[in-house]
């Protein structure tokens, strides 16, 4: 084991074809690799005198360097939360003693803050999606957004802007459960406006005006279709038991029970049923 009083000297320092990476040569044979920024950092020469305590230094360095700039290609591409960056580190096997010294680099340079992440992120949803405050504040959770910088980032999602993107989610599935028995298609727009992450007071105040109301004759046509179906499902039954089996399944499907009586009664004169 070499003792750390052992000077070694610094013959030669090489660019490598990687940009801002260098070879050093001590005493005259390749000894290590070393980041631009380390190089900087111990101003390193050729002809300086280092010993194994200053070489473990580097050493140090230079892995957190290269961590460093592993995580800098990584938000290149987009924001990322300090959870998200410090997973990474762990999926490219950066030892866990440098894992501080590169996150508190990133905070130095200002490209690690989950307080602006949030903010971004929230603007970005409610410009771009229909997505309610709900969904966003669990979708921020997963990244381990603090709850209180989550609480902020929402602010901007107001009451106005809520209303405008419901009120198109809503005529969107109104689209969707066009088809629909009009009682099952509230139901289901209903249903979606909550899942999608607004509160019920959000959904009372757009559902009147953007809920498009189906004709009487459309209703009717739907009526018919399914009744005509359930009918004929149950005809190995007879009398009043073929008619509750029916007037439950229509009933099940979103059907209005006078709806349904009106037109067993109708069907009823019709055939003598």
């Amino acid at each position: 084991m070499e003792k750390e009083s052992q000077i070694r000297q610094i013959t030669a320092i090489v660019a490598q074809k990687r940009p801002g990476r260098f070879n050093v040569f001590l005493n005259g044979q390749y000894a290590f690799p070393v980041d631009e920024s380390v190089l900087i950092k111990y101003r390193l020469y050729k002809g300086m005198e280092v010993d194994q305590g200053l070489l473990r230094q580097i050493s140090n360095d230079d892995q957190v360097a290269q961590a460093y700039n592993k995580m800098l290609d990584y938000l290149s591409h987009q924001l990322r939360t300090e959870h998200e960056v410090e997973q990474k580190l762990v999926e490219i096997d950066t030892p866990p003693e440098f894992v501080p010294a590169v996150m508190a680099k990133l905070r130095e340079n200002r490209l690690l803050d989950d307080r602006e992440y949030a903010a971004a992120y929230v603007r970005t949803e409610m410009n771009t999606s229909l997505k309610g405050p709900g969904v966003i504040r669990q979708k921020l959770r997963q990244k381990r957004v603090g709850e209180f910088l989550i609480d902020d980032a929402l602010t901007q999602f107001n009451t106005e802007q809520q209303v405008e993107n419901a009120a198109k989610l809503v005529q969107k599935l109104a689209k969707r459960y066009l088809n629909q028995p009009a009682r099952r298609r509230s139901e289901k727009i209903h249903q979606g406006v909550l899942t999608q992450g607004y509160g019920d007071e959000i959904y009372q105040l757009v559902k009147e005006n953007e809920i498009p109301s189906q004709t009487e004759d459309r209703q009717a046509e739907l009526l018919e279709r399914e009744v005509e179906k359930a009918w004929h499902r149950y005809r190995r039954f007879e009398g009043y038991e073929r008619k509750m089996k029916t007037k439950q399944a229509l009933y099940r499907k979103g059907f209005d029970l006078d709806e349904i009586d009106h037109w067993l009664a109708k069907q009823e004169n019709l055939n003598n049923l």
